[in-house]
């Protein structure tokens, strides 16, 4: 990749929004991201996911989070159909449907925090994924009084089910032929993300990891698929976006992502979400 930021995929204007996709021939995705939670289940096909320089070996029936802002690609074998459903599911949504300590976007938050996306399940718990699957959709193509309330609770209970498999399941994570993962870079990774409004130069994070500079360029674009200097623009903008959201103004979101100069700060907003600060609040 050249460019000087990682594309945003898809734009949600409902709560949620669930697709059954079966491709013949395997498309060609490159590192992405997206401004809402998803979640992957694999119904067919060889499946590799990238997901902020985690590399998974998805299984049919594997069920694979990806939290809103997290860099993530498929690879997938050309060889095979690609068959998978995807739910997009919106912030405010998720809010709104959550209560007191238990928010449904917790399964997301503990995935962003072990460092793992993937969950696993055994032949019980694929059918009673089947089944919700296959109510949420039919509640979709529903035409019928309540239709709409139908396919929201349902959406509901399906995330209800995620959250409680997540927080008593590392099956996945203790396969480890399931994932592969560089424990330094992943080290670095988490290095930025702590230290985003601070100077980060690829001279500086190699000598406080004491590895040479052309081996973290080489290494970090291996692992992830972008360059060091492309990564922490991106997730500079998407802080300060955040920032904003939140009611910063955007003079002081762009300082506290990190940006010295407004002006390169503009140009990799605008390049990231299309639309300038203000418009974006």
């Amino acid at each position: 990749m050249d460019r000087e930021g990682i594309d945003q995929r898809g734009y949600l204007k409902e709560d949620f929004r669930l697709f059954h996709l079966k491709d013949s021939q395997a498309p060609q995705v490159d590192y992405h991201y997206h401004t809402f939670d998803k979640l992957v289940l694999l119904l067919g096909g060889r499946v590799t996911y990238v997901v902020e320089g985690v590399t998974y070996f998805l299984q049919p029936w594997d069920l694979l989070l990806v939290g809103r802002d997290l860099i993530h690609r498929p690879i997938m074998d050309p060889a095979e159909p690609y068959e998978r459903v995807v739910i997009w599911l919106g912030e405010q949504w998720l809010e709104q449907r959550s209560d007191p300590g238990e928010e449904l976007e917790s399964c997301f938050i503990l995935a962003r925090e072990r460092g793992f996306h993937l969950l696993r399940f055994d032949a019980e718990r694929r059918m009673h994924y089947m089944n919700r699957i296959q109510q949420l959709e039919e509640a979709q193509r529903d035409q019928g009084f309540g239709a709409a309330r139908m396919a929201d609770t349902l959406c509901q209970q399906l995330l209800i089910d995620v959250n409680r498999d997540m927080m008593r399941s590392r099956t996945a994570q203790e396969e480890t032929d399931s994932y592969r993962r560089d424990a330094k870079m992943e080290e670095i990774l988490r290095f930025i993300l702590a230290h985003l409004g601070e100077e980060l130069t690829v001279e500086g994070l190699a000598r406080r990891f004491f590895i040479s500079r052309y081996y973290l360029m080489h290494r970090f674009k291996e692992v992830t698929g972008y360059t060091v200097h492309q990564y922490i623009t991106q997730k500079r903008v998407l802080r300060a976006g955040e920032l904003i959201r939140s009611g910063a103004p955007v003079m002081k979101a762009a300082e506290e992502a990190g940006f010295r100069e407004y002006s390169s700060f503009l140009r990799a907003f605008r390049a990231a979400f299309h639309m300038s600060p203000r418009e974006f609040r």
